[in-house]
């Protein structure tokens, strides 16, 4: 098992915010700016955070079938009334917020392809110290 804390604001640009220009007649699909950005967030944290887990339990990439536990904790604005870990139920929806950050771990060699992500649970809430937690492991066979 890994698992460690990401402290950031998260992101709230996801996967579907490609934006589209025409170029000689064409469609091309390209990643704004923002996207950009985020991605490369992602990938530095989960790379330098990868190297410093002492005494893992685990072998990188994951080959078998893998559970992902994130939590997603946004900042409090101001004087919105919200509280220490309550439940955020604003977008970015959860499906959009773990698509591109499933991708950067995949990139990052957490995993042979995000296929493997066969148990996900993924939370959002507000929080004063914002971050995303992370928890990685490698589940066994489920049997009927």
């Amino acid at each position: 098992m890994i698992e460690f804390f990401l402290p950031m604001s998260p992101p709230t640009v996801t996967q579907q915010e490609h934006e589209f220009k025409i170029v000689k007649g064409r469609v091309v699909v390209y990643d704004p700016p923002r996207l950009k950005d985020a991605r490369q967030k992602f990938m530095a944290l989960l790379l330098g955070h990868k190297g410093r887990i002492p005494g893992a339990d685990y072998c990188l990439p994951m080959d078998g079938p893998v559970r992902l536990v994130t939590k997603w904790l946004f900042p409090i604005p101001e004087d919105s009334g919200h509280l220490d870990g309550e439940w955020k139920v604003t977008k970015p929806d959860t499906d959009n917020l773990i698509k591109l950050f499933k991708d950067c771990m995949t990139r990052t060699g957490y995993w042979v392809d995000d296929a493997q992500v066969c148990s996900e649970i993924t939370e959002k809430f507000w929080a004063e110290r914002p971050g995303i937690y992370v928890r990685v492991e490698e589940i066994g066979e489920v049997r009927a």
